[in-house]
């Protein structure tokens, strides 16, 4: 897989705009764009879906594992990966981030933890 640019990363650590349109199911079709938390763990782009796994946009990108990104002002083509191997690391990463916001526990809670995905540049 690809990875991302260092100058990516580093401005992707600091926005606060990612939109996420994993593909429906004919593989062609973008979804609608979901504007959802994003964060930079050891150079890579971790999303959490805040319903877990029962998230719709989570449901299609770990199905599809493509689609698009919107993020610091500009689309992306992207794959999809589970994410499991960086939990705690992630739960820091929100903890920095986001701090001061009324959901961020419940963004670091077991269900969302669960719906964790990484993203590749396509």
């Amino acid at each position: 897989m690809k990875n991302w640019t260092p100058q990516q990363l580093q401005r992707f650590a600091v926005a606060d705009d990612l939109r996420i349109s994993p593909f429906y199911s004919d593989g062609k079709t973008y979804g609608t764009p979901t504007w959802i938390w994003s964060v930079v763990v050891a150079d890579r782009l971790y999303v959490r879906a805040w319903h877990g796994t029962r998230s719709s946009w989570y449901r299609s990108a770990v199905q599809q594992r493509a689609g698009r990104i919107y993020l610091d002002g500009q689309n992306f083509s992207v794959t999809f990966a589970p994410a499991t191997d960086q939990t705690a690391q992630v739960d820091a990463a929100y903890r920095q981030k986001y701090g001061q916001s009324a959901y961020l526990l419940p963004m670091i809670q077991a269900g969302p933890q669960a719906a964790t995905v990484e993203i590749f540049p396509r």
